[in-house]
C-alpha cells in the first residue's frame, strides 16, 4: 500500500509542477527547438508533501531556494 501511495503522490507532484525541468518534460512547456522550458521564478523551490485530512489528499509545502555560490542557469544541449 505504501508503494501505491508513493506512486499516486509522484503523479500528483508531476501534474502539479507546471514546467519542464530535467527528466520532467511537459509538451506545453518547451522552447521552439523542443527543449525543456523551465519557470525558475515560480519553481526554484524545495517542496515536501504531507498527507491531507482525507484519503488520497496531499498538501504541498514549498520554500524558495536561495543560491549564493552559483547562478541558476539553463542548460542548452545543442
Amino acid at each position: 500500500e505504501d508503494y501505491l501511495q508513493l506512486a499516486e503522490l509522484m503523479c500528483i507532484d508531476a501534474y502539479h509542477r507546471d514546467e519542464s525541468c530535467g527528466a520532467h518534460f511537459r509538451i506545453e512547456h518547451q522552447t521552439e527547438r523542443g527543449e525543456a522550458k523551465r519557470r525558475d521564478a515560480m519553481w526554484a523551490t524545495i517542496s515536501a508533501w504531507s498527507p491531507g485530512s482525507v484519503p488520497h489528499e496531499f498538501i504541498c509545502h514549498s520554500e524558495p531556494l536561495e543560491f549564493q555560490a552559483v547562478e541558476l542557469n539553463v542548460r542548452d544541449y545543442r
